[in-house]
């Protein structure tokens, strides 16, 4: 199965369809922070609970095999991970890979440092899964924080990318 999860107080299991209701109310709390800061771009600034079509994306992802959900004992989610196949937008793989789809965390204290510890489960997955590589793609807009997390996860910058007017960077790390 999978190693101990290392963050006292928190759950870590396997996302659900369930779970799109809480997930996409975690969204809007990072969006209401991104607007707090100034930051419009990377997700736009509408809760993403009123959008049909992010409404039907956050549930789709809910219900791959990849999907991660990290919890409090009560069961207020306070993270997500989806791990799957390469987003159509970006070059596809050269050789075997995990692709972190989606991870997002809250701004509760209490959640602090789960983004990381995620990140290192997916690399875990990894190696269960046999494979060398992970790829992930984030908005590279605003101060570049976002970027420099996952540099600070042991990912390297590959290319950069434009869906729509949205800038991205495409990361990848090798175990």
């Amino acid at each position: 199965m999978m190693g101990a999860w290392p963050m006292d107080g928190l759950v870590l299991r396997r996302a659900s369809e369930a779970d799109a209701p809480a997930l996409l109310g975690l969204f809007d709390e990072v969006i209401a922070w991104f607007r707090e800061m100034g930051n419009p771009g990377q997700w736009g600034t509408e809760p993403w609970s009123t959008q049909p079509r992010r409404i039907e994306r956050v549930t789709e992802a809910c219900a791959l095999p990849g999907a991660w959900v990290v919890q409090t004992p009560a069961g207020a989610l306070r993270a997500a991970l989806v791990l799957g196949e390469a987003m159509p937008y970006v070059p596809p793989a050269t050789e075997a890979e995990i692709y972190v789809r989606l991870l997002v965390a809250s701004r509760d204290p209490a959640a602090r440092g789960v983004g990381k510890h995620l990140m290192a489960f997916a690399d875990e997955q990894a190696r269960m899964a046999g494979v060398g590589r992970l790829r992930v793609d984030c908005y590279a807009g605003g101060s570049g924080a976002l970027v420099r997390f996952y540099e600070s996860c042991g990912y390297a910058r590959v290319s950069t990318f434009e869906v729509e007017g949205w800038p991205g960077q495409l990361l990848a790390r090798s175990l």
